[in-house]
């Protein structure tokens, strides 16, 4: 049986401009056409920002990657504060309403996103009781500094530390492919949403489930421990 859901933030919560800060921050360190969305999940989403700027800059040539992704890391984090401060994001409603049902449910809910900006952008997320969307859950580990970014999955494992409950009664909630596998190293069941039509990227790291819209999760079903779509009719309520 299922007791907490973990939610990755960007691209699973908000549709951050983090792929657009990246994409910016390149210019100098290597060619930013190469940094196409399919690129960015595969391999920069999920990531601490230096990991993810280490493997930019290896797979698009950089000849210098010791000493450039400190910079590059570092630029990256100046575009993406300026972006979260323009308000350049929006927040899924479809993840809105589930992580509401999932409360509703009794489960707990928790954020954990590799991005230390995580809580900067959902505390400028204003729900229509005038709440914070940050303010709907029990727990938040997003931005703590751990040993191994995903897909270790010492990230998720905190935040099961954090409500209580044991990793195999956990759910995570995840975009990119190394958040997959981090729950799947760490004993969790994962979810995929496919936000970008990468369901084949998802399935491969080893999603128990793969949707493009959270809308389309049973959630009713998940206490009993089924991870599961609902019925075509269902899912195309609000």
């Amino acid at each position: 049986m299922l007791s907490a859901v973990i939610f990755d933030v960007d691209g699973v919560l908000v549709d951050s401009p983090h792929e657009q800060a990246w994409r910016e921050a390149l210019a100098g360190f290597a060619d930013p056409a190469g940094f196409t969305t399919a690129f960015y999940q595969a391999h920069v989403a999920g990531k601490p920002r230096l990991e993810g700027a280490r493997a930019t800059l290896e797979r698009l040539g950089n000849a210098e990657v010791a000493a450039h992704a400190a910079a590059f890391a570092e630029r990256k984090q100046a575009v993406i504060d300026r972006l979260i401060a323009e308000d350049r994001f929006v927040a899924f409603p479809d993840a809105i309403r589930l992580a509401v049902a999932l409360r509703d449910t009794g489960l707990r809910i928790v954020l954990a996103s590799s991005s230390k900006n995580a809580d900067a952008m959902l505390a400028r997320v204003i729900l229509p009781d005038r709440r914070t969307l940050r303010s709907l859950f029990d727990a938040d580990v997003s931005g703590r500094d751990v040993p191994r970014g995903k897909p270790d999955p010492a990230l998720f494992q905190l935040a099961a530390k954090a409500v209580n409950v044991p990793p195999s009664r956990c759910l995570v909630v995840e975009d990119a492919p190394a958040g997959i596998r981090a729950a799947q190293a760490g004993g969790m069941a994962s979810l995929g949403i496919a936000r970008l039509g990468d369901e084949a990227l998802l399935r491969a790291a080893g999603a128990d489930l793969v949707v493009t819209s959270l809308d389309q999760l049973d959630v009713a079903a998940l206490g009993s421990g089924s991870l599961r779509t609902r019925s075509v009719e269902a899912a195309h309520e609000p």
